[in-house]
């Protein structure tokens, strides 16, 4: 794998092995979990759907980090995870997704979009939530961002690299619940938006904050996270499924959604270029 087509055909070769491991990582989080393997149409509890999360994860984490030492020969940290004067990119992202999902319900409760229905507050799945969505952030960054978007910059210019990486995390939402062809145009543009600092800094940090945050936010603020019903602090009930409250899927179903994912790009790319950071900042 010498020169520019080491980087896609590492990813390529990544694809059947990554499926098989997180697919036995999976049934082993489901048996340890309770789960009826013969009936997978029962719904799945918060805690079961937390373990299933944390064995996919670390899954995901194995593969990788094979394909690191013995395909890549490097260092796992070097996907992105250097946090030396990183901890601002990390809290960033965090009020920033904050911020999208707070401004997102209330423009929606003011626009008539949705009502308050009613508060409540769980703490023992806040905490369940906050795991989850840790682990979801933490996978897919590392998968998408962190090893194919690096390894898609090695053959590709990175502009080219960042909407085939984006383009892959949109089909592997594919079969999530409530999905048409909007909602994945929106999940493409979230992978645009979560890797666009990734080519000028090569570290995850900021995206890891971002993804977590946006995710979490949205579903205790009452809103689907793709397409999927979670626990929420606040509960609402949607007048109108339309494109902008996002309907079933979610607000990242919704044009305010691309709003703000558009916003955010062109903040970040305004921020980069003006601050010429390298591509070999870690």
């Amino acid at each position: 794998m010498e020169g520019k087509n080491r980087g896609w055909v590492r990813v390529l070769l990544m694809v059947i092995p990554y499926f098989v491991l997180v697919s036995i990582f999976q049934v082993v989080g489901m048996l340890l979990a309770g789960k009826n393997l013969m009936d997978l149409s029962e719904p799945d509890t918060p805690i079961q759907t937390l373990i299933v999360s944390i064995f996919s994860m670390l899954g995901t984490l194995l593969i990788i980090w094979i394909f690191m030492k013995y395909v890549d020969k490097e260092k796992f940290i070097n996907l992105g995870l250097h946090f030396k004067n990183r901890k601002k990119d990390f809290i960033v992202g965090i009020g920033l997704g904050i911020l999208v999902m707070a401004i997102g319900y209330e423009l929606l409760l003011f626009l008539n979009e949705i009502s308050f229905d009613k508060i409540v507050f769980e703490p023992i799945n806040i905490l369940i939530s906050i795991a989850l969505f840790t682990c979801v952030s933490i996978m897919e960054e590392l998968l998408f961002r962190g090893y194919i978007l690096r390894n898609l910059m090695i053959s590709f210019n990175k502009y080219a690299a960042l909407i085939v990486s984006s383009v892959l995390f949109s089909l592997i939402h594919g079969m999530n619940p409530n999905v048409d062809a909007f909602s994945l145009f929106n999940i493409f543009l979230a992978g645009i938006l979560l890797g666009i600092s990734y080519i000028y800094t090569k570290n995850l940090w900021f995206p890891i904050g971002l993804h977590l945050s946006w995710n979490l936010f949205q579903t205790l603020f009452g809103f689907n996270v793709s397409g999927q019903d979670f626990y929420s602090i606040i509960e609402f009930k949607i007048q109108e499924n339309t494109l902008l409250n996002g309907g079933a899927f979610g607000l990242e179903g919704s044009i305010l959604s691309i709003i703000a994912e558009m916003l955010i790009i062109i903040g970040v790319v305004i921020y980069y270029n003006k601050n010429k950071v390298s591509l070999n900042e870690n």
